[in-house]
């Protein structure tokens, strides 16, 4: 139910109790509302503050046994048979803005922007790709006879580069009417006025009788000048998608004998043979299978069929993977990001952009070291480690509470450096590195220095992230080689990330 108010209009916002709260991380303590009220109505806990790495995966909307998600996953392949059905019209500019062009829906913050919200979205490049795909390889579009469905995310499988991100951006895009409305639900019954607003939304759903997107208001969670969208949980995915490219060539030897179609499998063999040898390496023969998709389209539908007849599999991975990831967040790096928030002479001293340079990457170290951080970005028992990004965004949110401007991935010429925080024309560099890389030396010694150049400073901290012991020795050994140490202008930080058994067990 709604919060109760005074009815006192005349009362100033910022006095009202059930406003939003500045300084809030995550979604319900901006909004104050009980993570247990977002979990009852579906919704994921985002943070307001930097992107999360979760993306909306349309396959479970297919594969859903809710029928209003079937029936956004057919709105999704409506809004692609029409563009279909004019693939063979010329594509302008003005039709490219209207139809093929869509800007991330950054309101949502879930995607890889670290530090804050702001995509490319989907421009003029990925417009061409898509109503060249329609008019071309994917001209059978919402007529297959193989698979059960469409699949919007067959353009990933046919076009290098569009991945997990760019689906869930096209996704979001067109189920937006949806997200509104039930973040709109969900902020009328469980938001107080104070803390939500009338929003008029642009290209919030697609008019067929005017070929236009249309404009609709909603009344929306509502913080630094701009709405909240609320996703549901169980759209989203932390990984890859469940039809993905990189999954499809992994399985080309399967595909042929999912169709029942002889002649498919002997020209696809033929096809093959004429082009591989014992010799071919396997980068050669993932290029030839692509390929090989592009002149025989069927397989990419066998591919989907696979996909489909286990689709029961990506509800149940995908659940896992993304409440484990918001559980993680919530419970050890919000607490991490609120024990900095609440250093006490954090604002007492003479501080530098340096200092608070060191001062940030200190507290990340003892979290992860002393506060069973290494949790969150060592997953361990054989599976995949947190590659760099993920591990930067964990530390972005430390910086949240920073009085410096904080910039993520700043590319002043040579290269974009991982952080960088400044005050004016004070300012500090921070730079991650897992200490497994392969040229953890090279970059150690001249990284850093090219970036200061770049930036017209003097100070920085590089970062070095080992997840086991003999990462941690390989580390410290380069550190020693290049005469570099923590405290220096150069700063060397390494932060053992190794798995630590419990106290009650040293």
């Amino acid at each position: 139910m709604a919060k109760e108010t005074t009815g006192d209009e005349d009362q100033p916002e910022e006095l009202d109790p059930w406003a939003a709260d500045p300084a809030g991380v995550y979604f319900s303590d901006r909004f104050n509302v009980s993570p247990q009220v977002l979990e009852q109505h579906g919704a994921f806990d985002i943070s307001v503050v930097s992107d999360l790495p979760v993306f909306i995966d349309p396959f479970l909307l297919f594969n859903s046994d809710k029928d209003e998600y079937k029936a956004l996953h057919g709105q999704i392949l409506d809004y692609l048979r029409f563009l279909r059905d004019h693939a063979h019209e010329p594509l302008d500019s003005g039709r490219i803005k209207s139809w093929y062009t869509f800007s991330e829906v950054r309101q949502n913050w879930l995607g890889f922007t670290v530090g804050s919200n702001r995509g490319h979205g989907l421009g003029r490049k990925f417009a061409v790709a898509l109503h060249a795909a329609l008019g071309d390889v994917l001209d059978n579009f919402g007529d297959e006879v193989i698979t059960s469905s469409s699949h919007v995310e067959k353009l990933a499988l046919i076009r290098k580069g569009v991945g997990r991100d760019t689906i869930s951006d096209l996704t979001t895009n067109l189920i937006k009417h949806y997200l509104l409305r039930y973040t709109s639900e969900f902020a009328v019954a469980e938001l107080a006025p104070a803390a939500r607003k009338k929003v008029s939304v642009p290209r919030a759903k697609f008019n067929y009788n005017t070929q236009t997107w249309a404009t609709a208001q909603y009344d929306l969670p509502y913080t630094e000048g701009d709405f909240v969208i609320l996703t549901p949980a169980d759209l989203l995915t932390k990984d890859e998608t469940w039809i993905n490219r990189s999954d499809m060539l992994n399985s080309f030897d399967l595909l042929p004998d999912v169709a029942d179609n002889d002649q498919l499998r002997s020209d696809v063999n033929n096809y093959l043979r004429t082009r591989l040898t014992r010799r071919s390496t396997d980068k050669e023969r993932q290029e030839v299978h692509a390929r090989a998709m592009l002149q025989f389209p069927e397989l990419i539908d066998c591919y989907i069929k696979l996909k489909e007849d286990t689709g029961d599999q990506a509800v149940a991975t995908s659940r896992d993977k993304v409440l484990g990831t918001q559980q993680l967040l919530r419970d050890q790096v919000q607490r991490a990001a609120r024990d900095l928030e609440q250093k006490t002479d954090l604002f007492e001293k003479p501080w530098t952009s340096y200092d608070e340079a060191l001062h940030a990457v200190a507290t990340f170290k003892h979290y992860v070291e002393d506060q069973d951080g290494w949790r969150v970005i060592n997953r361990g028992n054989g599976k995949a480690f947190a590659n760099e990004s993920e591990v930067q965004g964990f530390f972005g949110l430390l910086l949240q509470a920073s009085r410096f401007d904080v910039n993520r991935e700043v590319n002043n010429g040579r290269g974009p450096v991982d952080f960088k925080i400044s005050l004016g024309l004070d300012k500090a560099l921070i730079e991650f590195k897992l200490a497994k890389s392969s040229s953890l030396e090279r970059n150690m010694e001249n990284q850093l220095a090219i970036y200061e150049t770049a930036n017209k400073t003097d100070r920085s901290v590089f970062v070095v992230i080992g997840y086991t012991g003999t990462e941690i020795l390989k580390a410290e050994r380069v550190r020693k080689k290049l005469g570099l140490d923590e405290g220096d202008a150069k700063s060397v930080v390494i932060i053992d990330a190794s798995p630590k058994q419990s106290a009650s067990k040293v």
